[in-house]
């Protein structure tokens, strides 16, 4: 979803930032590559060097900022950190933004742009380099634990039910109701493996690392050299290192889903234990937690026709061939034998 170019004078953002940053800056282009409450533009010095702006709008968590910033200073490759204002704080108040400053690194994400054995590679070994960084307590104590919360699991029960029971008479709504007829039985199905395998995982007590939570390919950046960026660090989390690796062989976006590749991750990663109850648990989880708040969008009509068309073909492509659900279920097979299903 792009956002909207705020009404704000560009000046103005040119006058913070010079006054913020002292980066002497020209020129700022609105970017509509945000996501809901977040703007962002490209800003442009007077040498030419530019610069990625992001504008805030919702609840800010200072996670965002500090979390790359103490890994970058730890020596972890491939993130890119954020640029501190004149008085040291990484991030800045601009009427009811928060500012965040980046240094902009042209390039397309891993969507776009295959990823090579070369990246595969550094891909697996900068997130073994997080998952071992050892996080000090005065951190750890802000960063999110994983609670295996069932908010969303719940809310799916309620909107199978709700679009089962209210007839829906617009072109959308329609559409809607007929693929979640459909797929009812397979969603309730999906609902109750995340529930069976939350209550297994939640057992064991699995140690907690620190995990990026969200670590796609749109969360990749490869730029004009091929380097490999770890980007997008709106929700870092402290949990069971499955809930990164689950993105390896996850097949969201429809790839990411061959062996060879997570062969070639692995090897960058370096040999570790993966706990089948945990991967299984997170990708089942991830179908739930994506399913249900589209359908609740779908069902406000709070956007138009054409957004709403997009998202639920969103939604229909998590079942195609090599999709998330086809993933989760081959996760399934490596259970242990009294979680498999009959």
């Amino acid at each position: 979803m792009t956002t909207v170019k705020p009404d704000m004078p560009d000046a103005k953002i040119v006058d913070f930032l010079n006054d913020h940053y002292g980066l002497q800056v020209v020129e700022v282009v609105f970017l509509p590559i945000g996501y809901e409450e977040t703007v962002v533009y490209r800003a442009v010095t007077e040498d030419k060097v530019p610069y990625f702006v992001k504008l805030k709008r919702d609840v800010f968590d200072e996670n965002l900022v500090t979390v790359p910033m103490f890994l970058r200073d730890r020596g972890v490759q491939h993130i890119i950190a954020p640029l501190a204002t004149r008085d040291h704080h990484l991030w800045a108040q601009l009427d009811d933004f928060h500012v965040i400053v980046y240094p902009f690194v042209e390039g397309h994400n891993a969507f776009k742009v295959a990823l090579t054995e070369h990246q595969w590679f550094d891909f697996g070994t900068a997130l073994k380099g997080i998952h071992t960084t050892v996080v000090p307590q005065e951190l750890r104590s802000r960063i999110p634990h994983e609670t295996y919360s069932p908010e969303w699991r719940e809310m799916m029960k309620i909107l199978l039910e709700r679009v089962q029971k209210n007839a829906l008479d617009d072109p959308i709504g329609v559409q809607l109701a007929e693929f979640m007829a459909v797929k009812a039985n397979e969603i309730r199905y999906l609902v109750g493996r995340a529930e069976q395998l939350s209550l297994a995982l939640q057992a064991q007590n699995p140690e907690f690392v620190l995990c990026h939570s969200d670590i796609h390919a749109g969360n990749l950046l490869i730029d004009a050299n091929d380097h490999l960026y770890i980007v997008d660090w709106d929700n870092p989390i402290l949990a069971p290192k499955e809930r990164d690796l689950m993105f390896i062989g996850g097949g969201v976006g429809g790839i990411w889903h061959s062996a060879q590749e997570e062969a070639l991750f692995y090897k960058g990663y370096g040999q570790t234990e993966i706990n089948p109850i945990a991967l299984a648990y997170y990708r089942f989880e991830r179908i739930v937690q994506d399913i249900a708040p589209r359908v609740q969008q779908l069902l406000t009509m709070g956007m138009d026709d054409e957004e709403r068309a997009r998202i639920l073909d969103g939604i229909a492509r998590w079942f195609l061939p090599n999709g998330v659900v086809e993933m989760a279920y081959k996760a399934e097979k490596t259970l242990p034998p009294e979680l498999r299903s009959h």
